[in-house]
């Protein structure tokens, strides 16, 4: 069974939980290496690719990713982002956002999008209750952990 992407994120989960600077994993053909603070390693000769050109220069936008503490009120539960990827507030660009500040939501009601290599996964109210902050912007560049929402329990 080769490995999934929730299997890869569960492992960096772990791996950043701990105290490694260096993790080298082979299941069934597949090598995973994960290394703290180093460079990226370049692709194995033969399959290399010309990076894009969003890949060589820092991105100024600002809907990238902000090292900036959440306050969240006492008493309301966040909702993280599970991944890194990029964090969609609408279902499509023309439709309305899936939540708003004040919104209603049940427990297991969509939120918004992260989309990962063209993979999107839904992110679901974990309790039932009553949006009162959102910290991301739609299309927005999100990091492992952070907080998109704050909901006021019921």
């Amino acid at each position: 069974m080769p490995l999934s992407f929730k299997d890869v994120a569960e492992i960096l989960k772990i791996i950043d939980a701990s105290d490694c600077e260096e993790v080298s994993l082979d299941i069934e053909g597949i090598r995973l290496v994960v290394r703290r603070g180093g460079n990226a390693q370049s692709i194995p000769a033969g399959t290399a690719t010309k990076p894009s050109p969003a890949a060589e220069t820092p991105s100024n936008d600002p809907k990238s990713v902000e090292k900036t503490k959440v306050q969240v009120d006492e008493g309301h539960n966040t909702v993280r982002a599970p991944m890194v990827g990029t964090a969609y507030r609408r279902p499509a660009p023309d439709e309305e956002a899936f939540v708003e500040v004040g919104s209603r939501v049940e427990k297991g009601a969509p939120l918004c999008l992260i989309e990962v290599m063209k993979l999107f996964t839904t992110i679901e109210a974990p309790i039932s209750g009553t949006i009162a902050a959102i910290h991301m912007e739609d299309a927005m560049l999100v990091e492992f952990d952070q907080v998109l929402f704050a909901i006021k329990p019921d």
